[in-house]
């Protein structure tokens, strides 16, 4: 049967977009390598031209010229063609890309879809609110706790404002009196003692030595310190 009908053979799978696009730069390439042969070329027959005089070699030598020319031309116009499909390439690529950038994006946002969609049947926007409602009511109780636990002991609560201000002013006013005065106000003044002395009216004390009465003649010796002397006989004893 495979003599009869010969064997399948596989189809070649179709060049791809960068297959194609580098076979054209080569071909471009091949192209820019003849052209630069061709001006070589051009520039010789160019000194030649200079350097004959009119006449048939000139003539000879201009038409070699004008067929490597017309040879120059052709293959630039080649060139462009080439790179003109280079272009059309890239921008084919380019587009392919682009959709397979797409493609991949749409694939991301389903999957991320699906997993949001199971996330969201997990939570519910009535928990939240419970939830926020009651952390609300906890912080509102700490505050209240807060500030009875710093409440004042022993402070009356019908305590007049406006006389404490009053009785701070009336303070102020004092202490700035004092400070003009003297200087320095009262409470920092140190304490005067009493005259004493005077207000008990004390005779002062006695100087000197004593006066001994006209009728006494056995007046006592003192000694250096104002007290009766002691006699020597009772010291020896």
């Amino acid at each position: 049967m495979k003599r009869v009908f010969g064997v399948k053979k596989d189809k070649e799978p179709p060049p791809s977009i960068e297959d194609a696009s580098e076979r054209i730069n080569k071909r471009g390439e091949s192209v820019d390598e003849k052209i630069k042969k061709l001006d070589v070329e051009l520039n010789r027959y160019k000194e030649q031209i200079k350097k004959t005089r009119p006449g048939p070699a000139q003539e000879a030598v201009k038409a070699r010229a004008m067929r490597v020319l017309k040879q120059k031309r052709m293959y630039e116009g080649q060139r462009d063609m080439l790179y003109n499909q280079t272009f059309n390439l890239d921008q084919v690529a380019f587009a392919s890309e682009g959709i397979k950038d797409a493609q991949q994006t749409m694939s991301a946002l389903k999957s991320a879809n699906k997993e949001l969609k199971g996330m969201m049947k997990t939570v519910r926007i009535q928990d939240i609110d419970n939830l926020q409602d009651e952390m609300m009511d906890m912080m509102d109780v700490s505050n209240e706790i807060q500030e009875t636990l710093g409440r004042s002991y022993n402070v009356p609560d019908d305590i007049d404002e406006d006389e404490l201000l009053g009785e701070l002013d009336a303070l102020e006013a004092d202490m700035g009196f004092e400070t003009e005065a003297d200087g320095v106000p009262s409470y920092l003044q140190p304490d005067k003692e009493s005259d004493l002395e005077g207000e008990l009216n004390l005779p002062s004390a006695p100087t000197g030595q004593a006066a001994v009465p006209a009728g006494r003649t056995n007046a006592q010796v003192e000694d250096e310190l104002g007290l009766p002397a002691v006699p020597r006989a009772s010291l020896r004893g």
